[in-house]
């Protein structure tokens, strides 16, 4: 018997759509000063940074003194839409791969909500995460630089960045997107998904926007300290200078920043991106649910 046929309901895929988008671009705006945070921490070791952060609140500050409050939105359109992109595609390949993976009853088991969480984090990476990370990490690090060259916003970096390196330019670093963003959603959703159902009685059974929220941050936590490795990494891959140090080599960026920095830069930039994701997986779950029980209403 089917999870449908069992009286489980299955969602449009277009909503999934739109309130995966809608959810994406709120959750991108509130939280992306502290993705500008730590992407500055990420690339500070950089050959052409020329400012050394001693940590989250100083980078903060100098950024604010030197630069204005303002430049902690530096990219901000690029990660807007890049966000409310990736978080459609992700809900809507999450919903279709949980289709696929739910039992008789619509339960998702953990291993299952894993797979499902990897295959959509996969195909965000693929379709969206790659070009939208490159173009902000690139556009952040050439602030720092002493003769700008995208100075002249998302729209002049992003065709000088196709013009110098061809489309390729914008898909640095895929590999390492690709295994971050399936480790992230993998871990997301599967903590969301089980915590989720312990506190409902059916598998269709709303819950309280407030136990959604703190399911979220939970999730988003437990997200964070398990791939920040990996996101370091990605991050490495897209500065600027990453082909002259690396050579496109994501295995060559590792070694290099254990034998140049060790072990414990790979969690570094964790706090900001802590207390960006902690409040990303409250804030993009629970408008997420609202947004779909209200298209869910539409249709009845």
């Amino acid at each position: 018997m089917s999870a449908k046929a069992s009286g489980a309901k299955t969602d449009r895929p277009l909503f999934s759509l739109l309130a995966g988008g809608i959810a994406g671009g709120v959750e991108a705006t509130i939280t992306y000063p502290t993705e500008y945070v730590k992407t500055q921490l990420q690339l500070q070791h950089a050959a052409h940074s020329a400012k050394k952060f001693t940590g989250p609140l100083d980078c903060l500050a100098w950024t604010v003194r030197e630069k204005g409050i303002l430049t902690l939105y530096r990219g901000l359109s690029a990660m807007v839409l890049g966000t409310a992109a990736k978080a459609s595609i992700r809900f809507v390949s999450y919903e279709r791969y949980k289709s696929w993976l739910v039992d008789d009853r619509g339960r998702l088991s953990g291993p299952k909500a894993m797979l499902a969480g990897m295959g959509a984090g996969m195909t965000e990476a693929i379709l969206v995460v790659t070009p939208s990370e490159t173009i902000k990490t690139r556009l952040i690090h050439d602030a720092n630089l002493k003769n700008p060259r995208y100075s002249g916003g998302m729209v002049q970096g992003v065709s000088r960045m196709v013009k110098d390196e061809g489309v390729r330019g914008i898909y640095r670093g895929l590999i390492p997107v690709m295994a971050r963003q399936g480790a992230n959603q993998a871990v997301r959703f599967s903590v969301y998904s089980s915590l989720k159902q312990l506190v409902q009685v059916t598998p269709d059974a709303p819950i309280s926007a407030g136990k959604t929220f703190v399911i979220g941050m939970i999730a988003g936590t437990i997200t964070v300290y398990s791939t920040m490795p990996l996101d370091v990494l990605k991050t490495k891959m897209q500065g600027v200078d990453a082909q002259e140090r690396f050579g496109g080599s994501s295995i060559r960026c590792l070694a290099t920043t254990l034998r140049e920095e060790g072990l414990k830069s790979f969690w570094r930039g964790a706090t900001p991106r802590l207390s960006r994701l902690v409040f990303s997986g409250g804030i993009v779950f629970t408008v997420y649910e609202q947004v779909m029980n209200v298209l869910r209403v539409t249709e009845t």
